[in-house]
C-alpha cells in the first residue's frame, strides 16, 4: 500500500515531522530498526526478537522500511532461500531517535502499567 508523500516540510498539515512520524508509525517499525541497530539480521531472528507479530505484519513493514529507504534486504541464492536485513545509510541516521524512543519508554514504563490497570490496549 502506497503511502502519500509530504509536499510540505512547514510544520502545518503535511509537515516535516508529520513525514518523520510517517515513516516509522507502523506498530512494528520503530522495533524492527531498534533491533537491525545491532547489525544485519536474518528474518525469522528479527520475527524471534520483535516479540508477537504475524509474519504477513512483520513482512508488510519491512517492505515498507525498504521502499522508504530505511532498510536494506538481501537475498541470498541458496535452498532453502537466505534473507538478511540491515538498515540502509538513511536508516542508521534514525538510530539516536529511537535509542531516545527507547530512553523515555524506560523512563516511563510506569505508565504501560497503568493503561493495562485501567483496562486500556498496551501498547507493546
Amino acid at each position: 500500500m502506497a503511502k502519500a508523500r509530504h509536499s510540505r516540510l512547514d510544520c502545518t498539515p503535511g509537515c516535516a515531522v508529520e513525514a518523520a512520524v510517517s515513516l516509522i508509525d507502523g506498530k512494528w517499525k520503530a522495533v524492527a530498526l531498534f533491533h537491525l541497530e545491532d547489525g544485519p539480521i536474518r528474518f525469522n531472528e528479527l520475527r524471534r526478537r520483535v516479540g508477537e507479530v504475524t509474519p504477513r505484519m512483520l513482512t508488510n513493514q519491512l517492505r515498507e522500511l525498504e521502499a522508504d529507504g530505511l532498510i536494506e534486504r538481501e537475498v541470498f541464492a541458496q535452498v532453502p532461500p537466505r534473507v538478511e536485513y540491515r538498515l540502509s545509510q538513511r536508516g542508521q541516521s534514525l538510530t539516536p531517535i529511537i535509542a531516545a524512543l527507547k530512553a523515555w519508554g524506560d523512563a516511563n514504563m510506569d505508565l504501560f502499567g497503568r493503561r493495562r490497570e485501567a483496562g486500556l490496549p498496551g501498547r507493546d
